[in-house]
C-alpha cells in the first residue's frame, strides 16, 4: 500500500472512531441529558403516544383517565373525574405547560418509561401490545375527599384528613379550586385564565399555603407545658392574673371576652374558653428554647415534609423576644402553618404522641395490577410521651363535649371527638379579617380514625364578629370524620 492510500485510510478509520465515541457519548453519557432536555419535543410526544397510566383513590376508582385523541403529534391526553375535587391531590399533566404534584413526581411511571417497567415494556414490544404508564394508588377516601369538598364549596380554604396510626392522608382538599382537564390538551387558555383569577384557585392550600394558626397552636403549647412540668394535670389551676400584661411591655393582652373565667382558671377550662391569657403566660413560663422544641418535634421549621409532594415549611419563629413569644404560644405573632401541619398535630394527640410521617401514595402498580412497590407506614418522631397525649386528649375532648366549650359544633354521636378552634388575627394591625380554624380528631372505641385540620379564609364583606373556628371550620371538620367513621 502506498503512502497516500495509507494515509486516506487512517484518516478515514479515525473518522469512523470518532463517529463511535460521539454516537456511544450521546447513548451512554447524554443520554439522560437529552432525554430530560426541556427543548427535546420528542420526549413530550412520546409521553402522549400511548395510554398514560392513572391515578386511583384507595377503593380503586380513578381520578384521571388517559383518552385517546390522535392528533398529529399528541395521540393521547390525560381527563380527569370530578377535576376540581381531585386536583389538589394528582396536580395536572399537560401537553403545553408540564406537569405537578403527583403527576409530576411520579411522571416516569405513569408514562411508562420508568426502569422498573422495563422487563414489563419489552415483553409488551415482542408480543405486539401496545405501551401503557403504570398505575398510582393513593390513600384518598373518596367519601372523605367529597365530604370535605362539598363542605367547603363556595369558601376559600382548605382541609387535610390523616389516619393517625399509619400517616395516610384521607382527604386533601383545596377551594376554590381547578379542573386540569381544561388545559391538559392544546389550549392554554384556561390555563391562563386560572393564573390570573384573584382567588387563586391553582394554589393548593392545604399544602403550599402558611397560615397564623390562632389558639390551635395553644394544643403545642399544652404539650410543652406538661412535657416540661409547668403543670401536670388538666385540672392544675394557673397563676394567671385577672389582667395579663405581656412581659416587658405595657401592653394588655385580651380574652374574646371580659366575661370568660380565665383568671387562675384551670388548663381545661383555660382551653374549653381558649383563654389567651393563660396560655400567654404558659408560653412565657415554657420559654422560646423549649416552645421550639416541642414544635419541631411536631414538624416546625422541617422544610422537607414530603407526602410525596412537598409541603411549605411551618415555621415557629426562632428569633422571637420574650413578648413575641407570648403571643407566639396563642398562634399570632410570626408562627405560620400549613393545614397539613396542624393535621399532624392532631394526628399526634390521637395517636398517644407518635407522629406518623404523612403520605398520600400507597403503591404503584403495572398495568396489570403488579404492585411494583408500597409505602410502609412508618414513624416520624415521638413528639411527647404517651401520659401527655392522654392528657391533650381530655383538653380537646372538653372544648366539643363540654356546654362551654369553642368546638360542640363538631360532635358526632357515638364518635369520642377532641377539637381545638382557632380565630387568627393577620395583617398590619390585624387589621384584615381573621381565618377560622378548626383541627380535631375522632375515635370509635379507644381507636382513632381520622384526624382533620380546616382553615377558612373570610372574605371580603363578612361580618367580623361572625367569623369563628367553632362556626365556619368545625362543621367542614365534622363531615369529613362523619365520612370516615361511618356516622
Amino acid at each position: 500500500m502506498n503512502k497516500p492510500i495509507r494515509r486516506v485510510s487512517i484518516f478515514c478509520m479515525l473518522l469512523v472512531l470518532a463517529l463511535m465515541v460521539r454516537a456511544n457519548w450521546l447513548q451512554g453519557v447524554k443520554a439522560h441529558a437529552l432525554a430530560t432536555d426541556t427543548n427535546n419535543k420528542r420526549v413530550l410526544y412520546d409521553r402522549y403516544a400511548h395510554p398514560r397510566g392513572n391515578i386511583f383513590l384507595a377503593n380503586g376508582k380513578p381520578m384521571t383517565k388517559s383518552e385517546f385523541v390522535n392528533g398529529l403529534r399528541f395521540k393521547y391526553k390525560q381527563s380527569w373525574t370530578d377535576g376540581q375535587m381531585y386536583a389538589p391531590i394528582t396536580g395536572y399533566s399537560s401537553q403545553t405547560v408540564g406537569n405537578t404534584q403527583i403527576e409530576s413526581l411520579e411522571d416516569d411511571f405513569l408514562s411508562g418509561n420508568d426502569d422498573r417497567l422495563f422487563f414489563r415494556n419489552t415483553l409488551d414490544m415482542l408480543t405486539g401490545k401496545p405501551k401503557q404508564g403504570g398505575n398510582v394508588i393513593t390513600t384518598i377516601d373518596q367519601k372523605a375527599q367529597k365530604a370535605g369538598y362539598d363542605a367547603l364549596k363556595g369558601k376559600k380554604g382548605a382541609a387535610v384528613a390523616i389516619d393517625p396510626t399509619t400517616g395516610a392522608i384521607l382527604a386533601m382538599v383545596s377551594t376554590p379550586s381547578y379542573d386540569p382537564t381544561k388545559f391538559a390538551g392544546q389550549d392554554t387558555s384556561p390555563y391562563t385564565k386560572y393564573l390570573n383569577d384573584p382567588d387563586s384557585p391553582m394554589i393548593n392550600r392545604a399544602l403550599k399555603e402558611t397560615y397564623p394558626p390562632g389558639s390551635t397552636f395553644k394544643i403545642v403549647t399544652a404539650a410543652a407545658m406538661f412535657e416540661n412540668g409547668i403543670y401536670n394535670s388538666p385540672n392544675d389551676k394557673t397563676d394567671t392574673p385577672a389582667r395579663f400584661v405581656l412581659p416587658n411591655t405595657q401592653q394588655v393582652l385580651r380574652n374574646e371576652s371580659a366575661s370568660e373565667p380565665c383568671a387562675g382558671a384551670t388548663v381545661l377550662i383555660a382551653m374549653e374558653y381558649s383563654c389567651n391569657t393563660v396560655f400567654a403566660n404558659i408560653g412565657d413560663k415554657v420559654g422560646k428554647d423549649k416552645l421550639a422544641a416541642q414544635a419541631a418535634k411536631l414538624g416546625f421549621n422541617n422544610p422537607k415534609v414530603d407526602t410525596p409532594v412537598r409541603a411549605a415549611e411551618s415555621v415557629f419563629p426562632l428569633d422571637s423576644d420574650r413578648p413575641g413569644t407570648a403571643l407566639d404560644a396563642i398562634g399570632q405573632h410570626n408562627t405560620r402553618v400549613t393545614p397539613l401541619q396542624m393535621a399532624m398535630v392532631a394526628a399526634a394527640v390521637a395517636n398517644n404522641g407518635s407522629l406518623m410521617q404523612p403520605y398520600m401514595v400507597d403503591k404503584e402498580q403495572t398495568p396489570d395490577l403488579t404492585t411494583i412497590s408500597q409505602t410502609k407506614p412508618k414513624e416520624m418522631s415521638r413528639a411527647f410521651s404517651p401520659e401527655t397525649a392522654q392528657k391533650l386528649q381530655t383538653l380537646m375532648q372538653g372544648v366539643v363535649e363540654s356546654n362551654v366549650g369553642t368546638g360542640t359544633a363538631a360532635r358526632i354521636p357515638g364518635v369520642t371527638v377532641g377539637g381545638k378552634t382557632g380565630t387568627a388575627q393577620h395583617g398590619e394591625n390585624n387589621k384584615d379579617l381573621p381565618y377560622a380554624w378548626f383541627i380535631s380528631y375522632a375515635k370509635t372505641g379507644d381507636t382513632p380514625k381520622v384526624a382533620v385540620a380546616v382553615v377558612v379564609e373570610s372574605n371580603e364583606g363578612d361580618d367580623r364578629a361572625g367569623i369563628a373556628g367553632g362556626k365556619l371550620a368545625a362543621p367542614v371538620a365534622k363531615a369529613i370524620m362523619e365520612a370516615v367513621t361511618g356516622k
